[in-house]
């Protein structure tokens, strides 16, 4: 049976199923020139820039860190360049630990290198790359330059270093740098300056590198490299120089500051000089110190673990955070506080039985039957002498709160400002501190017998020797408060455009003259034949002084101190402040050695080895020329006697008069 076919339905579907697939290519090709449209001309710059980012990287360009100079130019912070082995995480295609095995035959690659990388890499934020091998000799460069194509995600990059050259000489002041870790990136992302922290990996941590970091930085530029597939730099398309951080020029002295720290040998302690007339910090020392060198690279577990469990406390900044009682220090500024608010005059004495009674309490001098065996004790005896009694007479008259707001504008207990982080303001106690800073009411109120103890620098007081030095260079500069700095000048390293930091005075003290010098000669006596006489002995210079002592553990009711029965960090601290030369005062100091004992013997010596230099220029290995000078016959004294005190006050001691005597004894708390 023969099938028709229905040729007009066939050629119907033929039809049907052309125009179907041509509608559907019609519709294809659309799409495709709309696509090209959204791309070639909607989306032409996008594409264009992540075209040009494949090709090209914007890579930021570190600026040269400021350099670190003495007031005479001697450079205390520099910077070197060295290569480094540098690894990116993000782009290494095998193992860590079999990559670092296989870079160790080409490169020293020691235990602690691999556990700083995985340090940085669990510290860091940055997907860049980070150091596994820092100063690499030539030779390691060329070894792995040959080899550089079996390690992809490994470059060789120069780098900028920091070197302190003077070691822990003034590391306290200087500080030092260290790579940017999690909590300083967190800092810096948080701040104005992020943009300008780009491809920075080192940042200040402590002293000056950290409280002037914005400054020392400088600002960072950027250069276009055009790269390969492999990521490789072919050439640099364009660039824009970074701007060198700025040069900070210090106050400080750094050979007065060698004299200083050497003078210390193994001792404890801390000594501020500085220049009343400007404020500039001359020596800032503490002691011991430590090298800022081994903090830059990542400080060493062995080394951290020496430094941090050290007894000595080598970290730890004296003269900015110790606070310590005054002790016999604080009795010129006493005396002063007398004068001024017209409680004493000079000529004003009293009996001294080596006793105070207040209430039913008695507040013993150290010297045994007093000072007045020798007749009464004005004001300059009892400076010159150190009497207790005289002063926990003046404390109770003068009362806590005169006390306080008179020290006060001295910076005794006070933020001085000075240009180094975390300063530590100390305590000059007042009834409104005790109000605010105890809770139960029989606590908050001000005993007035407690007042006894502030007269001779004990109770409560406690008071750096930055802020000693700097209250001893405001009343040598007669009241005029000139703000204590370590930096001088800030330089700019490509105009040499200088900015000092310290224009002008802060604040002026109204301070009669004629008190001052009564204040000034008192303290001079105490060079000439009081408790400094000894370490003062044949100077070509007139200093004032005072020596102190601080208390470090309380002793039991009738129980005697003695030195060589105490553990020697038991044992009370030596004070001394002092200033040269009489008539116009180039440099005032305060120092503190710690479980020292007598300021006569521990404190004054390195002071007047300060002094020598800074005056003379005379180094302590040097041996001393006598210089001729009148001497008062009738002023003479024998070493084997204290002088006796005169009934009145002498005239001022001219600079020129060279009496010397031995009364070497000095204040323990009571």
């Amino acid at each position: 049976m023969t099938e028709l076919k229905n040729t007009e339905r066939e050629l119907y579907f033929f039809r049907m199923r052309l125009i179907v697939f041509g509608i559907f290519a019609l519709f294809c090709f659309l799409v495709l020139i709309g696509r090209y449209v959204w791309l070639q001309i909607v989306r032409h710059d996008v594409y264009v820039t992540k075209a040009n980012e494949n090709r090209i990287s914007v890579l930021p360009v570190v600026p040269n860190r400021g350099l670190i100079m003495d007031r005479n130019g001697v450079v205390l912070a520099r910077n070197f360049s060295a290569y480094t082995l540098e690894i990116t995480p993000s782009k290494i295609t095998q193992d860590l630990d079999s990559l670092i095995d296989d870079l160790a035959t080409l490169v020293d690659i020691q235990a602690k290198h691999r556990k700083r990388l995985r340090k940085l890499m669990e510290e860091s934020k940055s997907i860049g790359s980070l150091p596994i091998r820092t100063r690499l000799s030539d030779e390691e460069v060329a070894r792995f330059t040959a080899q550089r194509y079996r390690f992809p995600g490994v470059e060789i990059q120069a780098r900028l270093f920091r070197q302190y050259p003077l070691g822990d000489v003034a590391s306290h002041v200087i500080g030092y740098i260290g790579r940017i870790n999690k909590k300083d990136a967190e800092m810096i992302d948080d701040g104005e300056d992020a943009p300008n922290y780009k491809g920075t990996n080192y940042i200040g941590k402590e002293g000056l590198e950290k409280s002037y970091e914005k400054v020392l930085h400088g600002i960072t530029g950027f250069e276009e490299v055009e790269v390969s597939a492999g990521g490789r730099a072919v050439r640099t398309l364009s660039r824009n120089s970074p701007n060198s951080g700025s040069n900070l020029i210090l106050s400080v002295d750094i050979e007065l500051q060698k004299v200083i720290e050497e003078a210390f040998g193994d001792r404890r302690g801390a000594m501020v000089a500085i220049e009343p007339s400007t404020g500039d910090v001359l020596a800032f020392v503490s002691k011991p110190t430590y090298d800022p060198n081994l903090f830059v690279e990542g400080i060493d577990q062995q080394s951290w673990n020496e430094l941090n469990t050290s007894e000595d406390i080598p970290l730890l900044n004296r003269p900015l955070t110790g606070a310590y009682p005054p002790g016999s220090t604080y009795k010129p500024f006493m005396a002063l506080a007398a004068l001024e608010l017209g409680k004493r005059i000079p000529s004003q004495a009293i009996s001294d039985p080596g006793y105070f009674i207040f209430g039913n309490h008695t507040f013993n001098d150290d010297k045994v039957g007093g000072h007045g065996v020798y007749g009464p004790v004005d004001m300059y005896h009892a400076i010159v002498h150190s009497c207790d009694t005289y002063f926990f007479s003046l404390a109770n008259d003068l009362g806590v709160d005169s006390i306080h707001d008179f020290m006060k504008p001295f910076g005794l207990g006070q933020i001085t400002g000075i240009d180094l982080d975390n300063e530590r303001r100390g305590l000059l106690p007042s009834s409104e501190w005790k109000r605010n800073n105890f809770r139960k009411p029989e606590q908050q109120r001000w005993i007035p017998g407690d007042t006894i103890s502030l007269g001779i620098g004990q109770g409560q007081n406690t008071f750096t020797p930055l802020q000693m030095a700097h209250a001893m260079a405001t009343l040598v500069n007669n009241g005029i408060v000139m703000k204590p700095h370590l930096v001088k000048i800030i330089e700019n390293p490509h105009s040499k455009e200088k900015i000092l930091t310290v224009p002008k005075e802060s604040a002026r003290i109204p301070l009669k003259p004629e008190n001052i010098e009564i204040i000034k000669n008192a303290m001079a006596g105490v060079s000439k034949e009081g408790t400094g006489a000894r370490a003062f002995q044949n100077t070509a210079y007139l200093a004032g002084g005072k020596t102190g002592t601080a208390q470090v553990i309380g002793l039991k009711k009738g129980e005697k101190y003695d030195a060589n029965k105490i553990a020697e960090r038991y044992r009370d601290h030596a004070w001394y402040i002092s200033f040269a030369p009489y008539d116009q005062p180039k440099i005032a100091v305060a120092i503190i050695v710690e479980n020292g004992g007598k300021g006569a013997a521990a404190a004054a010596p390195i002071v007047r080895k300060a002094f020598d230099y800074y005056l003379l220029g005379k180094r302590p290995n040097e041996k001393a020329v006598p210089v001729s000078l009148p001497v008062n016959e009738s002023d003479e004294e024998s070493d084997e006697q204290a002088p006796a005190l005169p009934m009145t006050s002498p005239k001022p001691i001219a600079p020129n008069d060279e009496r010397v005597g031995n009364s070497s004894r000095i204040r323990k708390r009571n």
